[in-house]
Order: C-alpha cells, then sequence, then structure tokens
C-alpha cells in the first residue's frame, strides 16, 4: 500500500470526525439557546399572568368594600400581597434580558399605583380618572406583550 493512499485515509478520517463534532456542537448550541428563550418566554408569561389577576383581586376587593375605608384599604393590600406579583417579577429581573426588564418594571410600577387607587378609592371606579389610571396600566401589558413577541426573533 502506498503512503498516499494511507495518509489521503488518515486526512479524511480527521475531516470526517472533525465535521461532525463542529456539527454536534453547533447543534448543542442551538438547542441550549432555544431551551434558555423558551424558559424566559415561560418566566415572562408567568408575569404576566400573575400580574392579571392581582388586578382583578385588587378591583374586586375595592368593589366589594366601597362603604368601608379601612376594609377596603385592607382588602385590597391583602389581594396585592397574596398576587405572588412581587415574587415573580424578580423572578423574571433575574433572567430578562435588559430591554425586557424594563418593560415588566413598567407593568409592575402601574400596580402599586393601582393599588393606592384601589385602597384609597379617589378617584372612584367607574370615573374618567381612574379610567386613565386603568389605561395606563392596559398600555404597559401591551407594550410587555409586544416586546415578549418580538424577543425570540432577537436570540439571546
Amino acid at each position: 500500500m502506498e503512503w498516499t493512499t494511507l495518509a489521503g485515509t488518515g486526512l479524511g478520517a480527521v475531516v470526517g470526525v472533525g465535521s461532525t463534532l463542529l456539527a454536534d456542537r453547533v447543534r448543542r448550541r442551538r438547542e441550549t439557546d432555544e431551551r434558555a428563550r423558551r424558559e424566559r418566554r415561560d418566566a415572562h408569561v408567568t408575569c404576566l399572568t400573575k400580574y392579571r389577576p392581582a388586578y382583578e383581586d385588587m378591583h374586586t376587593a375595592a368593589t366589594a368594600h366601597r362603604d368601608g375605608p379601612a376594609q377596603r384599604e385592607m382588602a385590597v393590600r391583602d389581594a396585592f400581597r397574596a398576587s405572588g406579583c412581587d415574587e415573580v417579577r424578580e423572578t423574571v429581573l433575574i433572567c430578562a434580558p435588559e430591554e425586557m426588564a424594563a418593560v415588566i418594571e413598567d407593568v409592575y410600577a402601574s400596580l402599586p399605583e393601582l393599588l393606592e387607587v384601589f385602597a384609597a378609592g379617589d378617584p372612584p371606579l367607574g370615573t374618567q380618572e381612574f379610567q386613565e389610571r386603568r389605561l395606563w396600566h392596559a398600555r404597559a401589558v401591551w407594550a410587555a406583550r409586544a416586546a415578549m413577541r418580538a424577543e425570540p426573533a432577537r436570540g439571546t
């Protein structure tokens, strides 16, 4: 057997093994990136889905206790505490990219403001002033949803 044939076979084996290793590395990295994106997206969705019942529970508490300011305030604050918003917010802020953290913070910031409105009963529910504050929260939620939809396209 000639040495060139042996060298060609050896070189072919090295190239074949190298390309297989490279392809495996690229695939593994792609899978890891995709898993990380999915986990971030799940955290973002969990966050928004916690914020929604928090708003609804505070609204319900404020509506149920319209005549008793002290009971209303306590019920609204209890509803917010029980929502788990603070915990899920911290989880998202740890794993979210900076841009996403900012939009999540905007949504969160609207909740304590609404908490104060609900707790104080001022402005009264159903008034134009209340609707404007509620709309600020709704706009923040819509901005977060849009950012969440765009986030996987940006990659890691």
